[in-house]
């Protein structure tokens, strides 16, 4: 196979790489990982991949050594790629990360004029010099090689650190003072692979099967059928992403309906379509809802 019908795809190596490499396997993708290894294999023969910190996937993507790259939203401000899409996941949950100024629960900082003269340690120096810059605070902010929390009292007044449930910064007594940046996972391409026709190709359809495993995670397709007399009050109970598909059986007077749901709402559904008349119901996991 020639370079030119190969992607070079970067994987996210930390927090995400777990949830990453499911997101894929849900996609129908299968990535295999080994323990000391930073070249993973894809049962796919025309993509290439690697592991990359979400920090560093973006330069890299711009300079068009990776045609493709899974990163958060804060690590491509800045940058000239291309974001094919949005995919809201991280490693805990479907919520975005958030960017925070914390101090210890007992400093005197308060508000954000109160750093001014401060030290502030963080992993991600330019995100918090450039906040600092437009809110007027003239701080000094280092670089932290990790275990940021631990910084402050006596190596920082105060942090700039990621957090998604806050579950960290309180076991480190710290409290947000404010909150810099929400973001949320990109999936970003290179201008000269989305200026290539093949390469634009597959990664579109790369986009369209991650989105669809997202969008199926937290559904469930409800299967029933139901007499005639009774279809009307299925109808008003059910959910659905547009509108129930529903067809007549060889039964007559008898009708199939087929509907996708939020999977939460399934176990007070069911109840409620059996009392409304609803037979041979059927709850299905999805893989994949393509829109």
């Amino acid at each position: 196979m020639t370079e030119a019908c190969r992607l070079w795809l970067g994987l996210p190596k930390g927090s995400l790489q777990n949830a990453t490499q499911q997101l894929f396997a849900r996609a129908g993708f299968q990535i295999d990982i080994s323990s000391r290894g930073y070249y993973p294999t894809i049962d796919d023969p025309e993509i290439s991949c690697m592991l990359i910190r979400p920090q560093e996937a973006s330069r890299y993507v711009e300079k068009g050594l990776l045609d493709l790259a899974i990163t958060g939203y804060d690590w491509i401000l800045g940058r000239d790629v291309v974001e094919v899409a949005e995919l809201e996941y991280s490693k805990v949950s479907r919520r975005p990360v958030r960017w925070v100024i914390a101090v210890p629960e007992d400093s005197p900082i308060q508000t954000l004029a109160d750093l001014n003269g401060k030290r502030i340690a963080t992993e991600a120096v330019e995100l918090t010099e450039r906040f600092l810059a437009e809110a007027g605070i003239q701080a000094e902010v280092e670089f932290s090689w990790g275990a940021t929390e631990v910084k402050p009292p006596h190596l920082a007044d105060a942090i700039v650190d990621v957090t998604e449930t806050g579950s960290s910064l309180r076991a480190n007594r710290l409290r947000i003072v404010h909150e810099i940046l929400a973001s949320t996972t990109r999936l970003i391409a290179s201008r000269a692979a989305m200026a290539d026709e093949w390469k634009r190709a597959k990664i579109g359809d790369i986009a369209m099967l991650l989105r669809a495993a997202l969008l199926a995670q937290d559904k469930s397709a409800l299967m029933l059928n139901v007499h005639g007399d009774n279809l009307a009050a299925v109808e008003e109970i059910l959910p659905s992403l547009k509108s129930p598909t529903i067809s007549q059986l060889q039964t007559p007077g008898w009708y199939a309906v087929n509907t996708i749901v939020d999977s939460h709402l399934v176990r007070d559904l069911i109840p409620r379509l059996k009392a409304a008349g609803a037979e041979d119901l059927v709850e299905l996991a999805l893989a994949k809802v393509v829109e």
